[in-house]
């Protein structure tokens, strides 16, 4: 079995507020799932850390004025393709018990966030959404590295090629934050003229927000959030720290604009690896969730904003 019973022992923010499958709009996913690492380990012990921190995140949101998981109610599901205890768990695995799950929570009608686990999470995480979507939806992937590899360190399912295999689905992407790709990766981007926005550029260029959203041609969003994206000041925490990156309020920015004139279908939260004796990564990205729902919640009506 891929699923642990119980995986993990805390629910995302806390059992006061957390609710059944059956009456919540979120579901929280956790995939301890590390497989292909190639320098800092310990992302799969990334979702129970967000989840240990989230209790002590603040309930009440005071950008939004609300409670937000008093009004939205979320249900965190077991871990799935847990390599915490099941060091077999193979790629294809991961992939095919990750797809299934997600679909499953696409069909009963809840806004999903995985938390990985490795980034290669992704690829099963958007199949199951190419699966329940006729028309194509863009994947918009914060990232300090391309992951456009076609393979790494002998697997086409590397963390490190994730976006190629997104690619190879057929749907466009937006790439934001991005400042270490390799040769292989830069000429992919050239040869496609994929869309990238990276992270000196958004650096300098105070329209970048504007000229982003206008480069997305679909209705439907997916958002992959690879934590290095982020400035390592804020997120330490991550297998491969890069120099620079997105701030804080430039990434709440970013994410109001395309919680509010696009349908975000889902999305995920990959890559945290815990820093013994800190807390910091892991109650930035608890927090970082938290926010991101509480957008979904005021697109989708589920309370009303008096800001």
């Amino acid at each position: 079995m891929l699923v642990q019973t119980p995986p993990i022992s805390l629910p995302f923010i806390g059992s006061e507020f957390a609710a059944a499958y059956e009456t919540a709009k979120v579901v929280i996913l956790p995939i301890p799932y590390e497989a292909t690492t190639s320098y800092r380990q310990g992302c799969e012990d990334g979702p129970e850390a967000i989840l240990s921190a989230s209790q002590q995140v603040e309930y009440y949101d005071e950008e939004l004025d609300q409670e937000i998981c008093e009004k939205v109610g979320i249900y965190t599901h077991p871990a799935i393709a847990d390599t915490r205890h099941h060091r077999s768990v193979s790629a294809e695995e991961m992939l095919a018990v990750t797809k299934n799950t997600t679909l499953q929570f696409i069909q009963d009608g809840k806004f999903a966030i995985a938390l990985g686990g490795e980034h290669s999470i992704t690829a099963g995480v958007v199949a199951a959404y190419q699966e329940a979507y006729p028309e194509p939806f863009t994947v918009v992937q914060i990232d300090a590295h391309g992951d456009l590899r076609h393979e790494y360190q002998g697997s086409i399912h590397n963390h490190a090629c994730v976006m190629r295999r997104v690619l190879d689905m057929g749907l466009p992407t937006l790439q934001i934050g991005i400042r270490a790709i390799c040769k292989e990766e830069a000429d992919l981007i050239k040869e496609r003229q994929l869309n990238v926005f990276r992270a000196r550029e958004i650096a300098t260029q105070p329209d970048w927000i504007e000229r982003a959203i206008a480069s997305i041609t679909t209705s439907r969003v997916f958002f992959t959030i690879d934590l290095d994206g982020i400035d390592p000041t804020l997120i330490p925490g991550v297998g491969t720290p890069e120099p620079g990156g997105l701030n804080w309020y430039s990434l709440m920015a970013f994410f109001q604009e395309i919680f509010a004139k696009f349908e975000v279908i889902g999305g995920d939260v990959m890559e945290l690896a815990p820093i013994p004796g800190s807390v910091v990564s892991e109650f930035t990205a608890a927090k970082l969730i938290y926010k991101l729902i509480g957008y979904q919640a005021l697109k989708q009506g589920w309370f009303e904003s008096i800001v």
